[in-house]
């Protein structure tokens, strides 16, 4: 989190020094601006096949080729628990992800979509956070485990 500075930004985006700072006065303006950007990022796109295979793509896509922003939402996530300022920025992305989680569970005919939609995303969550920062990231879980999992999970709640 330290690394990410005005200046570093400017070097990264090959612009000229001092051009972040006019977007971003302070330090807080540059995280609200960055958080903010990563949540727009993550836009969930619906892969073929279905819910499963939708939910274990996104969890796959953020081991693999999204793993490095996944890590970067880590670092922010306890950013956000020591400065409430950024607290509403994280969350707008969380909120994101629950209300397109209650959809599609609500599409599946879940009984309960938010309590369903509930935990899904804390398997996403546990499952990604597990694959790229915990014990799990020795031998992170491939696509069709995923898929296996996901299938499981929705069985579990009775949707699928």
């Amino acid at each position: 989190m330290r690394g990410l500075t005005h200046r570093a930004v400017d070097r990264a985006a090959g612009l000229p020094l001092g051009s972040t700072s006019y977007y971003a006065r302070t330090r807080a303006a540059l995280l609200s601006l960055t958080m903010a950007r990563m949540v727009a990022l993550d836009q969930v796109s619906p892969r073929p096949g279905g819910l499963a295979e939708s939910i274990a793509g996104f969890a796959f896509e953020a081991i693999t080729s999204g793993r490095t922003r996944m890590l970067a939402r880590y670092e922010f996530a306890l950013e956000a628990t020591r400065r409430p300022e950024l607290r509403a920025v994280y969350d707008e992305g969380g909120l994101l992800i629950r209300r397109l989680a209650v959809e599609a569970l609500t599409a599946a005919g879940s009984s309960d979509p938010a309590r369903h939609a509930a935990l899904v995303v804390n398997w996403l969550e546990g499952t990604i956070f597990d694959s790229l920062a915990g014990t799990g990231s020795l031998a992170p879980p491939g696509f069709e485990a995923l898929v296996e999992s996901a299938r499981e999970v929705l069985a579990g709640i009775g949707v699928g």
